[in-house]
């Protein structure tokens, strides 16, 4: 290993929550495999090298059953909100083959991308109703808007509930659980009675809908079969909160990341609207650039392993550090450079193997409309407030915005 020149740079601080691109430079260099003290308490391995990082995530030696792999891990402690308190665990990012398998391909049966292209204009019309919204809110108050609570979190959410099939009477009551959820101004506790809430209802509603079926995604949840093989009302229930859980948070931070990006890269932003056609290669970029997920789900060692030259024994956590590979520059020349003509094929913000996103098809088309439609009525769009004021969420697995204040602006920088 090589000898460190210095102490490593602080771990989870507000500094480094804030922007932590510095320290994983660090550590991609002299520490690419590093054992550290979590917030929570947890020991475990961060794996920060591109090539590390796509190994650690394809190894099936590493379990994501904390179960059955780390027999003294505590519940709560995964990055998905409450789930300990409301039975949703068992769900595709905690489990391996052959229940993963099984699962995955029932879900794939039902989540899949026809369907979710088809619902192109469903999320147009969503998100111009929403900038309508922004409109207004600017106008009637002090000329800003928070783009987090106005745009990028209800976008996901209002479209992942109609995919499900959740009816217009109940839609209200579900956003503000989601707001709960992804803790934007719940209180203590907010979380997991959020949880408990939407699991609830999600329960409930799978059971009218095997009565009562519809067009919709959970009634595709109820039907999806495999050799006569159903998913019981549970496992329907779990793979719905999870479906809306990595469905919406997921897309609200490329939406507010990406935005972010843009609007400190004004050149990046101009070349943009020049060149619509950049807009898919675009997302691709602001997913590798500044990506919603900044460490993937756990992984516990089953035996001994080797990564990046250092022997990981079994029984340990592993976090396989996305943000950090995506800006190696041994797989991306440049990588702390936005630059949305850039090749960012095979970033891994969306993860990599058997467990990689199975919303990324409808997290990319959301990012893509997304950005089309705030760029086509508001290329002028400003910061509100400074850059460096801006907090970050404190949370392991995913890196968000508390908030986004703008001033919309109809004529471009």
């Amino acid at each position: 290993m090589t000898e460190h020149p210095a102490p490593p740079p602080p771990l989870f601080d507000r500094v480094f929550i804030n922007d932590p691109y510095p320290a994983y430079a660090w550590l991609r260099e002299h520490s690419p495999v590093h054992r550290t003290r979590l917030p929570n308490g947890v020991e475990a391995y961060l794996v920060t090298r591109h090539e590390d990082v796509k190994a650690v995530l394809a190894d099936p030696r590493l379990s994501k059953n904390a179960a059955t792999s780390f027999p003294g891990w505590q519940p709560g402690r995964t990055g998905i909100p409450g789930e300990h308190r409301s039975g949703i665990a068992a769900h595709l990012l905690n489990l391996d083959p052959p229940d993963h398998t099984r699962l995955r391909r029932l879900v794939s049966k039902a989540f899949t991308p026809r369907r979710i292209a088809e619902f192109e204009p469903q999320i147009r019309r969503i998100a111009d109703e929403l900038l309508d919204a922004c409109e207004r809110t600017a106008r009637d108050g002090d000329g800003t808007v928070d783009l987090i609570r106005g745009y990028a979190c209800p976008l996901p959410v209002a479209v992942i509930l109609e995919m499900l099939g959740v009816p217009p009477e109940d839609q209200a009551i579900f956003h503000d659980w989601a707001f709960g959820v992804v803790d934007r101004g719940s209180g203590r506790g907010g979380v997991g009675r959020s949880v408990k809430r939407i699991r609830g209802y999600l329960r409930e509603t799978i059971h009218k809908k095997r009565l009562n079926p519809g067009e919709d995604l959970l009634t595709a949840l109820v039907r999806a079969s495999d050799d006569g093989e159903h998913l019981s009302e549970d496992e329907a229930a779990s793979m719905a909160f999870i479906l809306l859980f990595a469905g919406f948070e997921t897309t609200i931070n490329l939406i507010g990341n990406g935005t972010l990006a843009l609007l400190t890269h004004p050149e990046q932003r101009a070349r943009l609207l020049a060149d619509p056609a950049l807009l898919d290669n675009a997302v691709e970029e602001l997913l590798r650039y500044d990506g919603p997920v900044e460490f993937a789900t756990w992984r516990f060692t089953t035996e001994p392993i080797d990564v990046g030259g250092v022997r990981i024994p079994a029984g340990e956590p592993v976090l396989a550090v996305l943000a950090a590979a995506d800006r190696d520059p041994a797989r991306f020349a440049d990588p702390d450079v936005l630059d949305l003509g850039r090749a960012a094929t095979g970033h891994l913000a969306l993860g990599h193997g058997i467990h990689f996103c199975i919303g990324a098809p409808l997290a990319r088309l959301e990012g893509r409309i997304g950005f089309e439609r705030l760029l086509a009525r508001h290329p002028g769009t400003a910061l509100a407030v400074p850059a460096e004021s801006l907090r970050r969420h404190s949370g392991l697995i995913m890196r968000g915005l508390y908030e986004l204040p703008v001033r919309l602006a109809p004529e471009g920088p």
